[in-house]
C-alpha cells in the first residue's frame, strides 16, 4: 500500500493504493529502483518496468531521496508536477499531476499581460506629440522594437509617390519618398484603402521591392502588412519584416500588430487633423487680424490692436483703411467694436468688414453705409451689437480733411500741433439693435503735424492703477494724447499702447483697438504708387 500526498505526514499515512490512484504514481525503493506503478503511470512511462532503475524522465530520477521535495518537468509535450510520499519501508512514492493546461494558462496570462502593456506604452507614446512626422517615426520605432526587426510606416497621399518612413534592423530611423506605385507590394494598395490585412502566410517575402528591405538587413523570412485605421479615412499602412533566420509571424502577433496599428493609425489621424485644422485656423486669423497699415495718398496711418486675452490672437475690436477707389476718390477707415470677446466676437466682425467691403462704392454716404450695415445685423441670427465709426480721408495741398461718422462709438480725438485735444462733434445710435439708426458725421480739417485718434472702449474702460479696479477714463487718454502732439501717427498709436498696458499692468481687460490719421509734417510731399515720398522736417 501506498500513502497519499494529501495529508501532511503525521505518522499515520492514509492507505491510497496506487492502483486506485487517479493519477500516474511511481513508488520508487532506496535504491531508485521501480517498485510499483499504477496503469496510468504505465501509459505515461511506457518504458518503466517494475525492479528496473527508473530511466525517465530526468527530473523524477535526479530527485533527492533521502529528503525528497516536490519537483517538476516535463514528459514529452506534457507538465507534471510529483509530490513525494514516504512510505513505511524507506522507499518513496511519487504523485504525478499534469499541470500543462495550467502552465499554458499562466504562459498566456504573462504573455497578454506583456502585450497590454505594450500597448499601453504605445498608447501614450504615439499621443505625446500631435505632429505627423513625429507620430509616424514613433510607429516606426516602436514596432521594430517589440514586433519586428524593422518596420515601415506608409502614409496616403494623392500623388505619384509614397511618404515612408522606415526604422531598420539597427533602430535607426529615415524618412524617404518612394516613387513606385503601392501596387508593387502585395496587400499594401488595399492596406492603404483602409481593407482588411492579407494573412502573412498569403504573401511571399521574395516579392518584397528592394526600397522595402532596409541596407544591410539581409533575406526576408516573413512579412506582414496591415492598414493603420484612421478617423474615417485610412490612416496609412504598417509594414513589418523579419529575417529569415527568425521564425515566422504567428496569428497572434499579427493580431497584436493589429492592434498596435489601431492605436498607431488613430494618433495619425489625429495629428494630420490637428494638422489640417491649424492650417486653417492660420488662414482664417489671418483674415480676421488687422491689417498692416502704410501712407496712403500722402496720408499717415498707423494702428494697433490687443486682444482680451493673451491667449487670443482675434476679438470683437478691429479697424479697416481702405485706399480709394474709382468709385470713391477719399480713403475710408473704419473702426469698430463688436460686443463680447474671443472667437465669437471675431467671427461676427468678421462679416461686418466684409458688409464694409461689399459697400465701398457707397462710401461717400456714410449714413446709408450706417443703414444698410445695421439691417444686415439685424436680419441675422446674432443677437450681438456693435459700434463704428468711420473717417472718409482724403489730401487738399498739405492738410487733411476728414468726414467723421460715429454709431454708438467713442467720438475720435483731434490732436492739435499745440498739445490741444478736441473731441470730434460726431455720434449716433448702436448697430444692430434698432430698426432705424440715426447718425451725425463731423467735418475736421488736419494740418501738417495734426492727428486724428480712434479707438475703443477699451482704452477708455481698461481698469487698473493702484488698486487694480480704477477706469483708465477719457481724461488720461486725452492727457496722454496731448503729449502726443506733432508726433507721426505711428508713434502716436505707441504711447496709446503703452499708457494703457502701464494701468492694466498683469490684470484683465477687453479688446483694444487704436488708429491714428495723421497729416504728414514736411516741405515736399507727393503721393507715389499710394505712398508718400519726401523729406520730411519739423
Amino acid at each position: 500500500m501506498t500513502s497519499s500526498p494529501a495529508r501532511p505526514r503525521t505518522g499515520a499515512l492514509s492507505t491510497v493504493s496506487a492502483a486506485s490512484a487517479p493519477c500516474p504514481v511511481v513508488v520508487l525503493d532506496t535504491d531508485g529502483h521501480l517498485a510499483e506503478l499504477n496503469d496510468p503511470a504505465r501509459a505515461l512511462l511506457p518504458a518503466a518496468r517494475v525492479g528496473q532503475p527508473l530511466s525517465s524522465p530526468a527530473w523524477l530520477v535526479d530527485a533527492d531521496r533521502a529528503c525528497p521535495a516536490p519537483v517538476g518537468g516535463e514528459v514529452g509535450d506534457r507538465f507534471f508536477s510529483a509530490h513525494p510520499s514516504v512510505l513505511a519501508g524507506g522507499g518513496t512514492a511519487w504523485w504525478l499531476t499534469e499541470q500543462t493546461a495550467y502552465r499554458s494558462a499562466v504562459a498566456e496570462l504573462t504573455a497578454e499581460r506583456g502585450r497590454t502593456r505594450f500597448l499601453t506604452e504605445a498608447s501614450a507614446a504615439l499621443l505625446a506629440s500631435l505632429n505627423l512626422e513625429r507620430c509616424m517615426e514613433v510607429t516606426a520605432r516602436l514596432a521594430t522594437e517589440h514586433l519586428a526587426d524593422a518596420a515601415l510606416v506608409v502614409a496616403p497621399t494623392s500623388a505619384r509617390s509614397l511618404p515612408v518612413v522606415s526604422c531598420d534592423h539597427r533602430g535607426e530611423l529615415t524618412h524617404s519618398t518612394v516613387p513606385e506605385p503601392p501596387d508593387s507590394v502585395p496587400g499594401l494598395a488595399e492596406a492603404l484603402r483602409g481593407f482588411p490585412p492579407v494573412p502573412s502566410r498569403w504573401i511571399d517575402p521574395a516579392t518584397a521591392p528592394d526600397w522595402l528591405i532596409p541596407p544591410g538587413f539581409g533575406e526576408v523570412g516573413s512579412l506582414v502588412i496591415t492598414p493603420l485605421p484612421g478617423l474615417g479615412v485610412p490612416a496609412g499602412a504598417l509594414v513589418l519584416l523579419r529575417r529569415a533566420q527568425q521564425h515566422a509571424f504567428t496569428e497572434a502577433e499579427e493580431s497584436l500588430a493589429g492592434l498596435f496599428a489601431a492605436r498607431a493609425g488613430a494618433a495619425m489621424s489625429a495629428a494630420r487633423l490637428y494638422a489640417e485644422q491649424n492650417s486653417i485656423s492660420d488662414t482664417l486669423m489671418r483674415e480676421l487680424l488687422p491689417p498692416t497699415l502704410r501712407q496712403t495718398q500722402g496720408v499717415e496711418f498707423a494702428g494697433g490692436y490687443r486682444a482680451s486675452k493673451d491667449t487670443e490672437r482675434v476679438g470683437g475690436d478691429f479697424y479697416d483703411v481702405h485706399p480709394p477707389a474709382e468709385d470713391s476718390p477719399e480713403t475710408l477707415v473704419v473702426l469698430g467694436d463688436v460686443a463680447g470677446k474671443g472667437l465669437e466676437a471675431a467671427v461676427l466682425t468678421g462679416k461686418i468688414r466684409n458688409a464694409l467691403h461689399a459697400l465701398l462704392p457707397l462710401a461717400d454716404d456714410h449714413a446709408r453705409m450706417l443703414r444698410l450695415v445695421n439691417n444686415a445685423m439685424r436680419t441675422s441670427h446674432h443677437t450681438r451689437f456693435a459700434t463704428l465709426v468711420m473717417a472718409s480721408v482724403r489730401r487738399e495741398e498739405r492738410d487733411v480733411v476728414l468726414r467723421l461718422t460715429s454709431a454708438g462709438h467713442p467720438a475720435p480725438l483731434i490732436i492739435r500741433r499745440d498739445g490741444t485735444v478736441e473731441e470730434a462733434d460726431t455720434g449716433g445710435t448702436l448697430i444692430g439693435v434698432l430698426p432705424a439708426i440715426t447718425s451725425r458725421t463731423a467735418r475736421v480739417r488736419l494740418a501738417p503735424g495734426e492727428t486724428c485718434l480712434l479707438f475703443t472702449d477699451g482704452v477708455t474702460e481698461a481698469r487698473g492703477g493702484p488698486l487694480g479696479d480704477t477706469m483708465f477714463g477719457d481724461q488720461r487718454l486725452r492727457r496722454a494724447a496731448a503729449e502726443c502732439a506733432g508726433l507721426p501717427a505711428e508713434a502716436v498709436v505707441e504711447r496709446v499702447q503703452m499708457v494703457t498696458s502701464q494701468w492694466i499692468g498683469d490684470g484683465r481687460h477687453d479688446d483694444i483697438a487704436v488708429l491714428a490719421i495723421t497729416a504728414p509734417r514736411g516741405a515736399h510731399l507727393s503721393a507715389v504708387d499710394g505712398a508718400t515720398r519726401g523729406r520730411y522736417t519739423a
